[in-house]
């Protein structure tokens, strides 16, 4: 049995963040991984927008702590910037005035160059918004989209690069603990390490019971999205990205396309999601009746899980009731922008290290991420 400091379970953003990070303080790491490559599931299937507005306000002030990370990753982390700029404006319809201003008030609090905007102003930044549909809007200039792949690739890279061990195909059979840590059965083989980290996704309450403990109450959720022509030599790529300040749906360019979602957050056991046909009309109907567009033909649709617990907030820490078992889960649709925080939240609590100060000054505690909350 091959032994390590850390075996992390999953390998998409989570997993793959969180390894690297632990790598770079000198420990030796496995990172798992069930399928045949690191990130099939939702990693590769978000389509992810840096927001400092979007979420709760732990949500926040993860993601504002991570904008060091995006901004200047490290030399020779990826070969390309992670992220290019895009905007984000949330429109209200007529009776959802107060909505608008209660999220420009939770927006402002630690992203002071957000605006609040008329109704004709939100039209002269998406002139495709059909006139009247929305009475005004919240703009955060400082949005951008996020190269999720080369932010991946990125982390796997950097993670080999430090003498980190990557093994696909190695689904978890089974779990043992005891006073020499971990013993992990897989499908490449038996792995043991005194930690066990468990960045399953939507799999994470099934990996903790296996390992003997209690879920936490994670419900995945499907979200679908479809890609489509915008209208002939209508110019878009300038465009932010566009969400209903009721979340009920959001589109954006993406590649000289328009990509589209009905934001839905429908409860689904883990597995390999697909888009369902009753959602994808859905999905035509809301952007269609929010904007002055035909959309005749989808180019591509897809549908990936996003993993919540009640409070909608990520499952970070120590088991109290299992010995080196650590929670790296619950990120919902949040996981990529909050991924370089978390991963420094990780090590610094697996290592001994501590919490990062600079998180707690964005009001991030680690009581608020603990798993001894819902346990």
């Amino acid at each position: 049995m091959e032994s390590f400091d850390d075996i992390v379970v999953g390998a998409g953003m989570a997993g793959a963040s969180a390894a690297y990070a632990l790598a770079r303080e000198g420990r030796r790491v496995l990172l798992l991984e069930r399928e045949d490559q690191p990130g099939y599931h939702s990693t590769g299937r978000s389509a992810a927008v840096y927001t400092q507005t979007y979420g709760n306000a732990v949500i926040r002030g993860l993601t504002v702590g991570g904008w060091g990370f995006f901004s200047e990753p490290p030399n020779g982390f990826a070969e390309q910037p992670l992220t290019s700029p895009r905007g984000a404006l949330v429109i209200g319809r007529q009776g959802q005035e107060g909505d608008l201003e209660r999220a420009f008030d939770e927006a402002r609090r630690l992203t002071a160059s957000v605006q609040r905007l008329s109704a004709a102003a939100v039209r002269d930044k998406v002139p495709l918004l059909r006139d009247g549909f929305a009475v005004g809007g919240v703009f955060e200039p400082a949005a951008r989209d996020i190269d999720v792949h080369g932010l991946h690739q990125g982390f796997l890279k950097a993670f080999r690069a430090l003498g980190g061990s990557i093994s696909c195909g190695a689904e978890v059979l089974g779990l043992g603990g005891g006073s020499g840590g971990w013993r992990v059965e897989t499908k490449a083989g038996t792995f043991g390490a005194p930690v066990l980290i468990n960045a399953a996704g939507a799999w994470a309450d099934e990996l903790a019971e296996l390992a003997g403990g209690k879920p936490v109450g994670l419900v995945p959720k499907r979200r679908t999205a479809i890609i489509f022509d915008p209208p002939p030599g209508m110019a878009i790529a300038d465009w932010p990205l566009v969400i209903g300040v009721a979340e009920n749906f959001y589109f954006k360019p993406d590649a000289g396309k328009l990509l589209g979602s009905p934001a839905d957050e429908t409860p689904s056991p883990p597995c390999d999601a697909r888009p369902e046909e009753l959602d994808i009309a859905i999905t035509v109907d809301r952007l269609q009746q929010a904007a002055e567009i035909e959309i005749r033909r989808i180019e591509h649709s897809w549908a990936g899980l996003r993993s919540f617990v009640a409070d909608k907030t990520p499952v970070v820490g120590f088991d109290p009731d299992l010995k080196g078992f650590f929670w790296l889960a619950g990120q919902g649709g949040y996981g990529i922008q909050t991924s370089p925080s978390l991963s420094r939240v990780t090590a610094g609590l697996v290592t001994g290290n501590g919490f990062p100060s600079d998180l707690e000054e964005l009001g991030v505690s680690e009581a608020a991420l603990s798993p001894s909350r819902l346990l």
